[in-house]
């Protein structure tokens, strides 16, 4: 059951400096159930949804978010393809990779894991992605039709899981103080558009502040809601947050075998909700990436 600002205000009177902790599994299991429901009812009418991964390199956290992805399209009844190039692919060999996808009609949407290696263009390869096939909704056609406020296009994954998240755990948004710490591509620009939109769970204020901004800390004390998405660990404190606002870590860094979140884990002894250090924001990302995977599909069959 989820907990409103009143909800969470009397439990930290009772038990102190306890923060409502927002988990992605219920967020993104309630959106995977639609998912199924959705590939089912496209397989009833001869569409076979599919995704596409590509993974270029050998790096171990995009393996593992690759193979997270495979796992939650098999979960749904969805297929799933995949290619794979070593670290020494050239440019060439990546976009190739992608016109591959772009032109086979079993993958309905695929993404390109980011990073690449270094000495590859990551923003080239998105640019080469079909929009219609833009599973992570980052495609420059397809934020240009979310700052347009046009709806129907694939929405940035990420964003698009924290808004789904702040409407499950209740956190007041319309018209609220949000500030975005962090302003790159996937996380802090699309939420930014996305959380400003006149739509149900948003229609905020909205403020985006980042590492070259030197008080960047107060914006964030003045804030409802703070979201993370700089990629600096540990870079949100306690001190930063004002009493009872909703904290989100977007932003995670790996240090080894260890996530670090932007948010300190310190911040819950201050924050009315917070997302745990693993299983917050990132279960909600796959969910909406096979979201965008369905519609897509849907897309294709009502177009043919």
């Amino acid at each position: 059951m989820s907990e409103n600002r009143s909800d969470a205000e009397g439990r930290r009177d009772q038990a102190g400096n306890a923060a409502i902790l927002m988990h992605g599994a219920p967020v993104a299991d309630a959106v995977l159930a639609q998912v199924a429901d959705d590939v089912a009812k496209l397989a009833a009418e001869g569409i076979e949804v599919g995704l596409g991964t590509i993974l270029v390199g050998d790096d171990p956290a995009s393996a593992g978010y690759i193979a997270k992805k495979h796992e939650a399209c098999a979960a749904v009844g969805m297929r799933s393809f995949h290619q794979e190039l070593p670290t020494t692919a050239t440019q060439e060999e990546v976009q190739a990779a992608v016109v591959a996808f772009n032109e086979d009609p079993a993958v309905d949407a695929f993404l390109v894991q980011n990073p690449l290696p270094k000495g590859l263009d990551y923003n080239a390869a998105i640019a080469a992605v079909d929009p219609a096939k833009d599973a992570d909704g980052l495609h420059p056609t397809n934020l240009g039709l979310l700052a347009l406020g046009v709806t129907g296009a694939p929405l940035a994954c990420t964003p698009a899981g924290i808004v789904a998240m702040l409407a499950h755990y209740e956190v007041p948004v319309e018209g609220r103080n949000v500030v975005i710490v962090g302003r790159g591509p996937t996380i802090g620009r699309p939420l930014s558009l996305l959380l400003s939109l006149k739509r149900p769970g948003a229609n905020a204020a909205v403020t985006v502040v980042h590492t070259g901004v030197a008080n960047w800390a107060d914006y964030t004390r003045r804030a409802d809601i703070v979201v993370g998405g700089a990629g600096v660990p540990n870079m949100i404190g306690p001190d930063d947050v004002r009493p009872g606002a909703a904290v989100v870590g977007a932003g995670l860094t790996w240090e080894g075998r260890r996530i670090i979140s932007d948010v300190d884990e310190s911040v819950a002894e201050v924050a009315g909700w917070v997302t745990p250090r693993r299983g917050g924001v990132g279960p909600t990302t796959v969910a909406m990436l096979l979201g965008n995977a369905v519609r897509a599909a849907r897309g294709k069959l009502e177009a043919s």
